[in-house]
């Protein structure tokens, strides 16, 4: 998916660092536009956790898998806000993802609370977010999280950044670290 404006999932997971046989969660997962590039990106010997509250967009991303033949992709109905809600065992996952989430989360700390969680030491967060409100793009402006308050949440929570990423025209991007 290549929209003109908007973030690209391939060049954000390249950004990432993903590689062969890495265990990754996609929290937040919507309609699958990290999940597919990702279960195929760390291959047969990888896995990937779509982790949704939405049951149709879990529905959605099964689909997808399937017509690929993508068998590394676990779906996981469960609410990635609160701690152990994702259903993931702690210090499990080599890299998280969360795109166009943060702007949406009740309890932002919670959040990253959880991410950390999941993360193994050293572990990768991949943070995208809508830099602003477009005239009706994007989000309402008293929900968007700017770039400088998503990094202080995530220091906050115990996350170094590593660099910020060319995530689209209107998105920022982050790669974390879990110290």
């Amino acid at each position: 998916m290549d929209l003109p404006n908007f973030t690209n999932p391939i060049n954000n997971i390249n950004e990432l660092g993903v590689y062969e046989g890495m265990i990754v969660a996609d929290l937040g997962a919507g309609t699958g536009a990290y999940t597919i590039p990702l279960a195929e990106r760390v291959g047969e010997k990888g896995r990937v956790y779509a982790v949704e509250v939405q049951k149709d967009f879990l529905t959605n991303i099964r689909t997808a898998a399937e017509a690929r033949g993508l068998k590394n992709v676990e779906l996981l109905w469960g609410d990635i806000e609160r701690l152990g809600g994702t259903k993931i065992k702690d210090e499990s996952v080599d890299a998280v993802v969360i795109s166009n989430v943060l702007f949406l989360a009740e309890d932002k700390a919670g959040l990253l609370r959880e991410t950390r969680r999941i993360l193994k030491v050293g572990g990768k967060l991949l943070l995208i977010d809508w830099g602003g409100s477009f005239n009706n793009l994007g989000p309402a402006p008293e929900m968007v999280v700017t770039a400088g308050t998503a990094r202080a949440l995530c220091e906050a929570e115990g996350f170094v950044l590593k660099k910020e990423i060319l995530a689209g025209e209107h998105h920022y991007g982050f790669v974390l670290l879990k110290s």
